[in-house]
């Protein structure tokens, strides 16, 4: 049966809806249009009003739309996150200018008012060169390099709310620097800059605990972060050095909330304050699974507010993973200048996880740092208005 556009009218005039039976369409594309010119005729003949409605609309005033009150999303928690104090006064027997408090958070997110502390930024510093660093890295710390105690000066200069000393070069296959001579460059970091740091191994399972006894006994007192217990070495040796000299440890595990479960519940065991323990979780780079580490991270952060105590505590992430990734570094045209295309990939990085619930961001390129502080001081009401422009990060 064919239908005629005036058959279809006359059909749908009156109508609110209309059924049909035993139909069998067998088109890719099926488009009824009908100009006003064309329908005119029609109407008229089937019903006047409708011609009258099309021929000429009268301006018709809008009611006034109600007032809507936007009411935030506020939930109720149960549980708290413990709240970590990094770095020592000279009057609690260390030597900072200042300390830092992180965690303690109440609820999930800010606005919902159960947060009490800013998420911070720690510069990361290696004691050796890092020659293999890409290029926008090699021109923000070449010149400094050299001497980990300028770098970690130079650093502070640039916004870190702390520095992060790495002490790659112990491990024996890198360079297998004697744990004393290791001693001295936390000791020659902690005379150059007053802000509470963090004491990174080189990951060596068989050196590392004998590597944190020696620094925490070195820098006694300091209340630094040992960074880091994981399941595959003695993490009971740095829990007692931790104990002993006055220091948090960190607990770090490769993206798997069990095994985080596991190993903070070892360490609280092993006789490790609730107080002094920070968690990490293994941070991806963005493109290479960091929508992982933000379920995780936000995984973590609800089941503590829910009342998981093993999982109550703040939370760092390396973000300077992110320049693992071949999109922050490689030199292709297509893909943007990297001297901008890198620091935006940390930037990016860092936002994810500190959107996720991330209380210290580990991070390496000045312009990100200047760009999520940015942020960060806006969310908690500190934003004086910094303007940030791309073409300054290289000079930052």
């Amino acid at each position: 049966m064919k239908l005629n556009l005036e058959d279809i009218i006359k059909s749908l005039v009156d109508m609110e809806s209309i059924e049909l039976e035993n139909v069998e369409l067998d088109v890719e594309e099926l488009v009824i249009q009908a100009k006003q010119a064309m329908l005119m005729p029609i109407l008229q003949q089937l019903q006047p009003q409708a011609a009258a409605t099309l021929e000429a609309k009268p301006e018709q005033k809008l009611e006034a739309l109600p007032e809507i009150t936007f009411e935030k999303p506020i939930k109720e928690y149960r549980g708290q996150v413990e709240e970590i104090t990094l770095g020592a006064t000279r009057s609690e027997g260390g030597s900072r200018g200042k300390v830092l408090k992180i965690g303690g958070q109440r609820t999930l997110y800010h606005f919902e008012g159960g947060w009490i502390n800013k998420p911070v930024v720690s510069f990361d510093v290696f004691d050796i060169p890092q020659p293999q660093f890409p290029k926008a890295l090699r021109e923000a710390w070449s010149e400094v390099w050299d001497s980990p105690a300028e770098w970690a000066r130079e650093a502070v200069k640039r916004g870190a709310d702390l520095v992060t000393i790495h002490l790659v070069s112990t491990d024996p296959k890198v360079k297998d620097t004697p744990i004393n001579e290791a001693a001295k460059t936390v000791e020659e970091v902690l005379q150059a800059v007053d802000v509470p740091i963090v004491i990174g191994g080189s990951g060596n399972p068989e050196k590392d605990p004998a590597l944190f006894e020696k620094v925490a006994a070195v820098a006694e007192n300091e209340r630094c972060l040992l960074a880091s217990a994981n399941l595959d070495l003695d993490h009971k040796r740095i829990v007692d050095a931790a104990v002993k000299y006055n220091h948090n440890v960190l607990s770090w595990v490769s993206l798997d909330i069990n095994d985080q479960k596991t190993l903070n519940k070892l360490l609280l065991e092993e006789g490790l304050p609730r107080e002094k323990l920070v968690q990490d979780p293994t941070t991806a780079a963005l493109g290479y699974g960091l929508e992982y580490t933000y379920t995780m991270i936000e995984r973590i952060k609800l089941n503590a507010l829910k009342g998981e105590k093993e999982l109550a505590f703040p939370v760092s992430c390396g973000v300077t993973n992110a320049w693992a990734a071949r999109e922050a570094w490689m030199n292709v045209a297509e893909w943007g200048p990297r001297e901008y295309r890198g620091p935006l990939w940390e930037t990016v990085n860092a936002l994810a996880v500190m959107l996720a619930g991330a209380d210290i961001m580990m991070m390496l390129h000045p312009g990100a740092v200047q760009a999520i502080k940015t942020i960060i001081d806006s969310i908690f009401g500190d934003y004086q208005g910094v303007e940030i422009k791309y073409e300054d990060w290289l000079k930052v």
